[in-house]
C-alpha cells in the first residue's frame, strides 16, 4: 500500500526530527514545526529556504498550497533551479 506523504512529513523525514529543521530555520524550538505539522502546512515565509535546504527535493507547492508559487518564481523571489512541480 502507497502512503501518500504530505510537504511537511516530507521535510521532517528529510532532516530527520523536528528539532532538526528547528534548527537549520533557526526557529525557537520544534515546537514550532509541530504547529506546522498541525496545521498541515509550512508559512510561506519558510518554504523557500526548506526548498533550499533539500536542493528542491521538497518544493514550496508540497508545503503551502495557500500561495501561488509560479508568480512568486516569475518574480525572481524563489530559485527556479528546481524541477517543476508533477
Amino acid at each position: 500500500m502507497l502512503m501518500f506523504m504530505n510537504g511537511i512529513e516530507k521535510a521532517i523525514k528529510h532532516f530527520g526530527s523536528l528539532a532538526a529543521i528547528a534548527r537549520a530555520l533557526d526557529l525557537s524550538g520544534y515546537q514550532v514545526v509541530q504547529a506546522w505539522r498541525e496545521a498541515d502546512r509550512v508559512p510561506a515565509e519558510h518554504c523557500p529556504r526548506i526548498e533550499e535546504l533539500t536542493n528542491g527535493e521538497i518544493r514550496c507547492e508540497d508545503l503551502n498550497d495557500r500561495v501561488d508559487w509560479s508568480v512568486v518564481r516569475r518574480a525572481g523571489a524563489i530559485s527556479s533551479t528546481a524541477p517543476p512541480p508533477s
